[in-house]
């Protein structure tokens, strides 16, 4: 079986009856916290093929993921994580939370409900000292003061050499939380998404 193959068939979606659709779960996240949401639509796959494409995934062990809302992202990086991975996801939304423990059956998924400010907290938790790479959709320009830096600060401290913060945004002024703790930025634009997406890796070198 390829391995794509495999990852997929690891990473089981299901839907058990009256649980809404994922546009609908995640339009009802909207509404309730757009504030914490900060987008009116899941990402492109042009988004997330792109905001992947870098990663070293035969080297990454424990993968993080900050506002995992639905799963967009959550499902195309099980896909490519490796048997013996784990996937962390934290979100502060307990809805978002509980639908994707509803949704996917996989043993390498972790759903936290807590602040990625705790990040190393939530990591030692469940045995992890660093993190390879940590993915991020929060909105950092609408989080209330001082949180965004307390998540880009507490971040910096938990990726491993050689890892990456993994950043997509709808918003330039991100790159205001990131540019105090990393000085090694890469930045892309993807079009085919709505809106089009600022993309930001900032590498621990």
């Amino acid at each position: 079986m390829p391995a794509s193959t495999a990852a997929k068939a690891r990473t089981r979606s299901r839907r058990a009856p009256g649980t809404p659709s994922p546009w609908g779960m995640f339009f009802r996240g909207f509404l309730k916290r757009p504030v914490m949401v900060g987008a009116v639509a899941p990402s492109s796959r042009f988004t997330i093929n792109k905001m992947l494409a870098p990663v070293d995934w035969g080297n990454t062990k424990l993968f993080v993921e900050y506002g995992p809302g639905v799963g967009t992202f959550t499902r195309p990086i099980l896909e490519r994580l490796a048997p013996d991975a784990k996937l962390i996801v934290i979100d502060t939304n307990p809805d978002f939370i509980r639908y994707l423990k509803q949704s996917i059956t996989d043993p390498r998924l972790i759903a936290v409900q807590g602040s990625a400010a705790d990040v190393k907290q939530i990591i030692a938790d469940h045995g992890f000292e660093h993190a390879d790479y940590i993915a991020s959709g929060l909105p950092f320009s609408t989080l209330p003061p001082g949180v965004g830096d307390a998540i880009a600060k507490a971040t910096r401290e938990v990726i491993r050499k050689g890892g990456a913060f993994l950043v997509y945004q709808y918003n330039p002024r991100v790159k205001n939380f990131l540019t105090p703790h990393w000085s090694h930025i890469d930045h892309a634009m993807e079009w085919i998404n709505i809106p089009p997406a600022q993309l930001w890796w900032a590498w621990n070198d």
